[in-house]
């Protein structure tokens, strides 16, 4: 299944894209995308509903953010050998774990908004892993039984804010409209292999990142495993996963973005995004 949320910003209501290609929308089947919706077992009841019965959503409705109920909003660092080979790091021995702030959270054609006082705003295509049960001490070979599905996520930097000024990465990551996630939350029994999936990013039509999640140092098991020994994960929580090579900052010379920018960005089998670059 393919699970989204429509609607204008703070008032999105849960729905679903149906095999002819239309919108149908879940109000009053399920709250929200989120919570108890997320588990094996809400997942397993949205299945057996009949979807051509379901009221049809007008094509240009707004996309929010394809998942509600967000209690934790996690990112990896250097999770790509190549990313990490650009950036001039080193691989991490484990998985570089930072917070991005839940409201940066937006919807998958949302702006980005460039803040104020920013010249180093960059772009990284991420494979998002949205949590459908509690996790808690789990082992990597049982991890993907608490995994409801994955999504595209664009997780927006501000460089010079997130490595020149002092401090940790949080501040440059975490600007409003820094988040953008969707357009569809893809269930996972519909990725047959979340470490194979071809991912890209385009900046005014021109090719920045084409990469896959092969390449990634700790795969989607390793990484709920892992975090969920220091951690809950809850049911709605998103894990980006990081990105694969072609970002800004790795550019010689570097490249960020300016005001009206296009960018495009989009997984194989989860969807595509398109944001415009606005000035706060």
């Amino acid at each position: 299944m393919k699970l989204l949320r429509h609607g204008p910003a703070g008032a999105e209501r849960p729905g679903l894209l149906h095999s002819d290609g239309t919108i149908r929308d879940l109000t009053g089947i399920v709250p929200d995308i989120g919570g108890a919706v997320l588990s094996d077992v809400g997942l397993s009841a949205l299945r057996s509903i009949d979807a051509e019965k379901l009221p049809i959503v007008q094509a240009d409705s707004r996309l929010g953010p394809c998942v509600a109920g967000t209690g934790k909003f996690i990112c990896i660092g250097l999770n790509y050998a190549d990313h990490a080979a650009e950036s001039g790091m080193p691989v991490p021995p484990e998985p570089v774990v930072f917070m991005k702030a839940n409201s940066a959270i937006c919807g998958p054609n949302d702006p980005i908004v460039m803040p104020r006082g920013s010249v180093k705003t960059d772009w990284e295509v991420e494979l998002a892993v949205i949590i459908g049960t509690p996790a808690k001490y789990v082992s990597e070979a049982e991890a993907m039984a608490y995994v409801a599905g994955y999504a595209v996520t664009n997780d927006v930097s501000e460089r010079e804010w997130q490595i020149e000024r002092s401090g940790q990465w949080t501040k440059g990551k975490s600007c409003d409209n820094f988040g953008q996630i969707g357009p569809w939350l893809v269930t996972r029994d519909e990725v047959a292999d979340p470490q194979d999936l071809p991912m890209w990013l385009t900046v005014n039509g021109k090719m920045m990142q084409n990469g896959s999640t092969k390449t990634m140092v700790y795969g989607v098991a390793h990484l709920v495993s892992y975090l969920s020994q220091f951690m809950t994960l809850h049911p709605g929580d998103v894990i980006s996963t990081g990105t694969p090579p072609g970002v800004g900052l790795g550019m010689k010379p570097p490249q960020y973005l300016k005001a009206g920018d296009v960018v495009e960005l989009g997984i194989a089998g989860l969807g595509q995004q398109r944001q415009d670059v606005i000035a706060d």
